[in-house]
């Protein structure tokens, strides 16, 4: 720009000595020619330089485009996670990061984070592509080609995957798969692109003929409407692959990931070979973009494959749909976590940059980068914090009997780590509009925008769409809970008009109208007969009362669709606004009755609220979910339950007597139902 400058510089200053010349006296001839043939040399020589500017940009955008459109031919990425266009290379490549000693994780992280991941993005550029670390030939040749999701994403030949050859099929012996090492154990995963209809009997001839028993699935079949993988298993009964017979056993759907077995049995010419044990475990929580908000899920996640792997089978296949970016996540946390617990430190970079060798572009966004450490720094802070039925007595006793401050299990300082989990007030925008400030009970509880409760907008008024209400996950499945305050005078019709929308037909009730004389919760029923809330009526059909709670079925009619739906409302009385209820009894009744109703209603989310939407509600939530565990698995985590739960709404559980409440009802619940497994 400086060379263009000096040039337009003495043009002007040419120009302007040619123009004195003229007017002055005529000019001899030779002097025409001489301005005449300066004026064109300049001109070629900015037509150069301009000329070299633009070839250099194009390079330079050539390069970006490369570097970051080339990971998949149809969009961004993998799984198109960034929403930002990543940043070309680093310059100097060669750039180490060192191994992070365990009582530097949490320092080094937030540094990482600070300025919206800088040091992250720069760490994350600075690894190695691994395009130069081995050739694709066989994955190029003519035969194979259609066999991979994406042209791209190969595997190297090197480090591929073999299977066995089939006389008279040229290139039967490949599929889109890297065997990928573990922390100290080699060839430890198959990372593998999701299968496409054409590659359904080859994946399935991979997990027999590498005697394969557990398949890690890290993609949903359809996002956005796109195939991600196709669906290569059989809902029921059984299918045959090729020359693979795959008979669905078992499933169990969890809220973060579900687990499938299969029994698997190989026909071959010689015979029927005895059958094998294969278990899928397919994490359905990855978000559409970006990664996971929190990494709970996927430990919890990693923790179930670890225990579910059998010790002398082969590789863990792991796939997504390329089978790099959520695929390289996965394995470098297994691997991280592996270190961790060897040396007392980990690292990220180098483990990256080795793995990389084997299969490139593994980790493909600064996100699931920056989410690795965010997953091992979640461990490395809390440990595994869950318990077996049969420990959770010497548990209890444990956190009971520690007074000393320097001791780490004491009840109040595991419910202190808790109070440490960050409260999203950027997340809370919707709830602070000023239109919608006088809607909420207490300022402080605001539900997050990213899992609010969203009603139906009025016709002609803004910000009619919110309520003070958040949707929460249960034990098997996402968004079972509404928790929500309750209703004030002016938000009764939007309370009803959320319970309509979204198909509640149980409400559970946590307060009384009034305590210590102060009003928590306006009536938002009929104490007899009917009562109108705008298009909304309610018809008292049975008022019952039990030991310890109240049930009221309700008809509740909504005048523009001239429909009625039955509404049953638990209402629990024995819970102090400060304080816990007297015993835990009373609290495994009305989550039985509520469970009871929910399977007969079809399971639409629960509406649960004391006053503000948050102690009480939580604490019942909190037990709803890990009761349900207790019965299905024999386990308990009280700490990650509740840990979770504040991740979705803040404030959830809000004393250390309500948490210490989750671990005494999960004792008297053990103590009533012994076989907790008859439990209904």
């Amino acid at each position: 720009m400086m060379v263009l400058f000096l040039v337009s510089a003495a043009l002007i200053s040419n120009s302007s000595s040619h123009g004195n010349l003229t007017t002055e006296s005529p000019a001899p001839q030779g002097s025409h020619v001489l301005a005449s043939g300066l004026v064109t040399s300049l001109l070629l020589v900015i037509f150069l330089l301009l000329v070299a500017y633009i070839l250099r940009f194009r390079e330079q955008r050539k390069d970006l485009v490369t570097s970051v459109d080339k990971k998949l031919p149809n969009g961004f990425l993998e799984d198109q996670e960034q929403t930002v266009v990543l940043l070309p290379r680093s310059p100097s490549p060669s750039k180490r990061y060192f191994p992070i000693p365990l009582d530097s994780l949490e320092e080094e992280f937030r540094l990482r984070m600070a300025d919206d991941g800088k040091l992250f993005r720069e760490e994350f550029n600075s690894l190695p592509c691994g395009f130069g670390c081995g050739t694709f030939e066989e994955a190029s040749r003519e035969e194979n080609r259609e066999k991979n999701r994406y042209p791209n994403i190969l595997p190297y030949d090197h480090s591929r995957v073999l299977l066995s050859h089939i006389d008279g099929y040229m290139g039967s012996d490949y599929i889109n798969a890297s065997y990928i090492d573990g922390y100290r154990e080699k060839n430890k995963f198959i990372a593998a692109q999701g299968p496409k209809p054409e590659t359904v009997g080859d994946f399935w001839r991979m997990v027999w003929e590498h005697k394969c028993a557990t398949i890690v699935m890290l993609t949903n079949t359809r996002e956005r409407k796109e195939e991600k993988c196709y669906q290569y298993w059989p809902e029921q009964g059984c299918w045959i692959y090729g020359c693979v017979r795959v008979a669905m056993e078992d499933f169990t759907v969890l809220v973060d990931y579900t687990i499938r077995k299969f029994c698997v049995q190989h026909h071959a010419a010689e015979g029927c070979r005895p059958p094998r044990l294969v278990t899928q475990l397919h994490f359905t929580s990855w978000p559409d973009f970006g990664v996971p908000l929190s990494p709970i899920g996927m430990l919890k996640f990693l923790k179930k494959v670890k225990s579910v792997n059998p010790a002398h089978a082969g590789p863990i296949i792991v796939h997504c749909s390329a089978g790099v970016g959520r695929t390289g996540t996965f394995i470098v946390i297994d691997a991280m976590m592996d270190m961790m617990h060897a040396e007392g430190r980990v690292d990220v970079f180098g483990f990256v940059s080795r793995i990389r060798k084997q299969r490139c572009q593994l980790i493909q966004t600064d996100m699931q980068y920056s989410f690795i450490y965010q997953a091992l720094l979640e461990h490395y802070l809390f440990g595994d914090t869950e318990l077996d039925i049969a420990s959770l007595e010497g548990h209890l006793h444990k956190l009971h009997n520690t007074h000393t401050n320097m001791d780490r299990v004491g009840l109040e300082e595991e419910f202190r780590k808790l109070t440490n989990v960050r409260i999203m007030k950027e997340n809370m925008r919707t709830g602070n509009l000023p239109a919608n400030m006088r809607k909420n009970r207490v300022l402080q509880i605001i539900p997050y925008d990213f899992n609010r409760v969203i009603l139906s907008m009025k016709r002609g008024q803004e910000f009619t769409d919110y309520i003070n209400a958040s949707f929460i996950d249960g034990y098997r499945q996402k968004d079972y809970f509404i928790a929500t305050q309750a209703p004030l005078a002016h938000t009764v019709q939007d309370f009803w008009r959320m319970v309509w929308e979204w198909k509640c037909h149980s409400i559970v009730v946590l307060t009384e109208l009034k305590e210590r004389e102060q009003e928590k919760c306006v009536r938002y029923w009929p104490a007899e007969g009917s009562v109108s809330f705008g298009d909304y009526v309610l018809e008292l059909k049975r008022d019952t009362l039990c030991e310890t709670f109240s049930i009221r079925d309700m008809l509740l009619s909504y005048a523009s669709e001239k429909q009625t739906r039955l509404v049953r409302q638990f209402h629990f009385h024995g819970w102090p606004e400060i304080g816990i209820p007297s015993d835990g009894k009373g609290m495994i009744d009305i989550i039985a009755a509520v469970q009871k109703q929910q399977q007969q209603s079809g399971n639409n989310p629960i509406v649960v609220h004391c006053s503000a939407g948050a102690g009480r509600t939580g604490t019942f939530i909190a037990l709803s979910n890990i009761l349900e565990r207790v019965k299905a698995e024999g386990l308990l985590d009280v700490f990650q339950t509740v840990k979770s739960l504040r991740t979705q709404r803040p404030h959830m559980v809000q004393t250390v007597e309500q948490y210490d409440f989750c671990y005494r009802v999960v004792q008297d619940f053990v103590d009533i139902y012994s076989d907790y497994a008859n439990f209904k």
